[in-house]
């Protein structure tokens, strides 16, 4: 699902991933640690397109895509990858619903199948009392549910996170944390989250630990 080949990225003269390879099979929930600074968001964007590498290369769905131009890798990305950040990102002035819709829509699907889409997703995520709710009228734990719904509406082939729980209570953090690996024996979702919630990181499928631009470290049943 993804291959990441020696990829390196240096900021100036600081070097942020010194040579990373990564491979990450379909289905599986793998969960990326390490201190501030060893390089997980970086190697993250990287490897859902938000970012280039100096070198190196990413395959995604058996696609090259670090060979492709601004515009085919704004398609690809729209259609094949899902993110979720720390900070939902929502649109204060539209609703939950118009929020999960929007990724949709970009992607130029028909707008009644886009809805009941968004619809259902909601539904999935118990915030079919929230559809018409502006984020401002909603917890943080139902914020962030909208925003795995929207990350969700185009049926991507991979979901990045990144500290999807660093802005939520415990509580709401335990349920986000469930509802990955709900999501993935629905959809057969793949996941890679970077986090500090060291409860999280343990629930994958497999821990990647980071340190100083380099993978240090692999825990888990699926060893590559």
């Amino acid at each position: 699902m993804l291959k990441v080949q020696n990829i390196i990225k240096n900021y100036g003269k600081l070097q942020v991933l010194k040579g990373i390879d990564l491979h990450i099979q379909k289905g599986e929930i793998v969960s990326v640690v390490g201190a501030s600074g060893a390089g997980k968001s970086t190697l993250l964007h990287i490897a859902g397109t938000l970012d280039r590498p100096d070198s190196g290369k990413v395959f995604i769905a058996g696609q090259e895509v670090t060979s492709l131009n601004e515009k085919q890798l704004a398609a690809f990305r729209n259609e094949k990858i899902g993110f979720i950040f720390q900070f939902h990102n929502l649109m204060a002035e539209f609703t939950a619903l118009e929020n999960v819709c929007i990724p949709a829509f970009i992607g130029n699907k028909p707008e009644k199948e886009v809805k009941e889409r968004a619809k259902e997703l909601l539904e999935m995520l118990n915030l079919q009392h929230r559809m018409n709710n502006l984020p401002s009228q909603m917890s943080g734990g139902e914020q962030q549910r909208t925003a795995v719904a929207r990350a969700l509406i185009n049926s991507p082939s991979i979901i990045f996170a990144d500290e999807p729980s660093g802005n939520l209570d415990s509580k709401n953090a335990q349920e986000l944390h469930r509802l990955f690996f709900t999501l993935r024996e629905k959809f057969d979702q793949t996941f890679v989250i970077v986090t500090h919630n060291e409860e999280l990181a343990a629930m994958a499928d497999r821990k990647l630990v980071m340190q100083d631009g380099f993978l240090v470290k692999t825990d888990g049943i699926h060893q590559n």
